[in-house]
């Protein structure tokens, strides 16, 4: 072959693949995640069905859980794990997750189920089994471009739930994140800091407020937990300092924290969040936080609710070397209801 057909042939390889490339992005990330989940259905074996499927009205799909989940160092969470997967099954469920999720969630998400080395190393032969691969995929209904389904994929400090409709992501919530550790203290991973926003951003945000603004939001008592295997989060009425009460700086700074939690999902899904934010306007949405402010070892919780979500914050609790206020806990849930139940 002559090198100008050489040239000529690359050219027309990489059209293709741009071409197929482009196809791909404007099926939307909905009916990418379709594609995926009808491979991965497809390629399971009766056991794995039995283990990893569900109906779409399933009570399974509403209780979803980011605590470990285990009895006896024997996991009692529903779904198909990791580690029962094969190479190719296991590809897939992560391709899923990867297209649930924008980039920086993705980093973030698996940054997380690479803590429970940290954590086994940490506890030795604790009560606890702390692997990287005890994270479930169950799915609820069938994937379908037409129909409506549903997938969820979790572990410890990690829950993230999707409900399809028509091809379409119409539910990304309840979304959590945690990390334990918060900030690696030692080994060779010294000095990771798991979902770094979720702190700078409100400390970055406190630093602006004045003293009357503060008290404003400032609560003497932690927030409680959040709370699992729910499809509406019982937050009651927003507490703390209306977005009304702050300057445009203020208000950036705010919208700023908000972004830290939307952004953890695909970008479809995390612009049409803060589409509803701006459109119910950051007036609505109230912040408040406490005991403490954010110092480092430190117990801190936060709270940001608007009318359509809540964003939920905490960290109280030692880490599994002891050092205090290392292990966090966050969510952002949908104030109508999660799973694609709200109205």
């Amino acid at each position: 072959m002559t090198p100008r057909r050489l040239i000529l042939t690359a050219l027309i390889l990489a059209g293709l693949a741009g071409t197929a490339f482009l196809a791909r992005e404007a099926e939307g990330p909905g009916l990418r995640m379709t594609g995926t989940a009808e491979k991965l259905v497809a390629g399971l074996k009766a056991e794995q069905k039995a283990k990893g499927l569900f109906d779409f009205d399933s009570k399974e799909r509403t209780h979803w859980y980011f605590t470990p989940q285990q009895k006896d160092r024997k996991p009692t969470r529903k779904g198909l794990r990791l580690d029962e997967m094969s190479k190719e099954q296991r590809q897939l469920t992560l391709a899923l997750v990867k297209e649930g999720l924008s980039d920086k969630g993705y980093k973030e998400a698996t940054t997380i189920t690479s803590l429970e080395s940290i954590l086994a190393e940490l506890e030795k032969k604790g009560s606890m089994v702390r692997n990287p691969d005890w994270y479930f995929l169950s799915v609820f209904g069938t994937p379908s471009k037409t129909g409506k389904w549903g997938w969820r994929f979790e572990g410890h400090h990690l829950s993230l739930n999707f409900t399809l409709e028509g091809g379409k992501i119409v539910s990304a919530t309840p979304t959590f994140f945690g990390a334990n550790p918060a900030e690696v203290k030692s080994g060779p991973r010294k000095g990771l800091r798991t979902l770094p926003g979720s702190v700078d951003k409100l400390r970055a945000l406190l630093d602006l407020l004045d003293d009357e603004q503060r008290k404003a939001a400032h609560q003497s008592k932690p927030f409680p937990e959040i709370e699992e295997a729910v499809a509406k989060p019982g937050v009651g009425k927003p507490v703390g300092i209306p977005g009304s009460k702050l300057n445009d700086k203020q208000k950036a700074a705010l919208l700023a924290l908000i972004e830290t939690y939307a952004d953890r999902v695909t970008d479809d899904v995390s612009r049409r969040q803060l589409a509803q934010v701006k459109k119910d306007g950051l007036a609505e949405v109230h912040f408040a936080y406490g005991p403490g402010d954010g110092a480092p070892g430190k117990p801190f919780t936060y709270r940001v609710q608007g009318p359509a979500f809540v964003i939920e914050f905490l960290d109280v609790q030692a880490d599994s070397a002891g050092n205090p206020a290392n292990h966090i806990h966050s969510a952002w849930r949908n104030m109508k209801g999660d799973f694609g139940l709200a109205p």
